[in-house]
């Protein structure tokens, strides 16, 4: 009787694990261990779409005073959208990166240590050498956390084992975000593009702790990666779209030209 009511147990936890799979909008998955160098791309993530030249430059904007960027690193402790965007983006081979960032400034403070003449003469440090941008790609995130006790109702049935694994089971949530980019033209600031992504998966909440007592591993760690992931699994779906679009492109076109006062006549 004991072993067929431990056997329950673990087949519970095993349903358990099975509703923890990443759920993307795209299908594809998160590039937890991959290396991009210009084209050349190692381990690369296969559900990340490809394109077989790249499409011009992209600087990547993020606005760190809108409210999802103030939910993303001070309720979930999550970093910079940008890096991430940067790595995925590349991965994609259809856009050059041109950082506007903190390299940027590393950059120009180079250039102002050749015009004091402190660097050498080889050093090959001109004016006219920076690639302009010709694109901007700006992120945003939606967040949504659905409390889920469904499966207490269900777990407290199992016998001994059951009552405890009910509780963890009300502790789940699914846990979601939905991204959305957009792509500018900075010369004339014309919006080409926008898609939207999304990803979800759950959180066993305080299955963690009691998976992490027998495997020897954190609490903390495992509770603040799967919001991450989902981001990064919804930002790869957001890209997978804008990629399908914009091969796809057809610029609009006003009649009497762009910002010529358009069509819509006020009397």
């Amino acid at each position: 009787m004991i072993a067929k009511m431990t056997a329950i147990a673990g087949t519970s936890l095993l349903l358990l694990s099975a509703c923890a799979q990443m759920q993307l909008g795209g299908g594809g998955k998160t590039p937890d261990s991959t290396a991009v160098a210009g084209a050349t791309r190692q381990d690369a993530d296969d559900g990340l779409k490809h394109c077989a030249a790249p499409l011009g430059t992209v600087s990547i904007v993020e606005d760190t005073a809108a409210p999802w960027y103030s939910i993303l690193t001070g309720q979930y402790q999550l970093g910079s959208t940008v890096p991430v965007l940067k790595m995925l983006v590349q991965q994609s081979n259809c856009f050059v990166i041109v950082d506007r960032g903190r390299a940027l400034n590393a950059a120009l403070a180079e250039r102002q240590l050749n015009e004091s003449g402190e660097l050498r003469k080889t050093s090959k440090m001109h004016k006219g050498q920076m690639v302009a941008a010709d694109y901007e790609m700006s992120p945003s995130i939606t967040f949504s956390t659905q409390n889920t006790g469904g499966a207490s109702s269900l777990l407290a049935y199992v016998p001994v084992v059951g009552s405890a694994l009910a509780g963890v089971a009300g502790s789940m949530n699914t846990k979601e975000a939905s991204t959305v980019l957009t792509l500018v033209d900075t010369r004339s600031s014309v919006q080409l593009a926008a898609a939207t992504g999304s990803a979800s998966n759950i959180d066993f909440g305080m299955l963690a702790s009691f998976v992490t007592t027998k495997s020897g591993g954190t609490v903390g760690a495992y509770s603040n990666t799967p919001q991450g992931k989902v981001v990064v699994a919804a930002f790869t779906d957001s890209l997978n779209n804008l990629v399908g679009s914009v091969k796809q492109y057809k610029a609009q076109s006003v009649n009497g030209g762009l910002g010529n006062g358009g069509n819509l006549r006020v009397n």
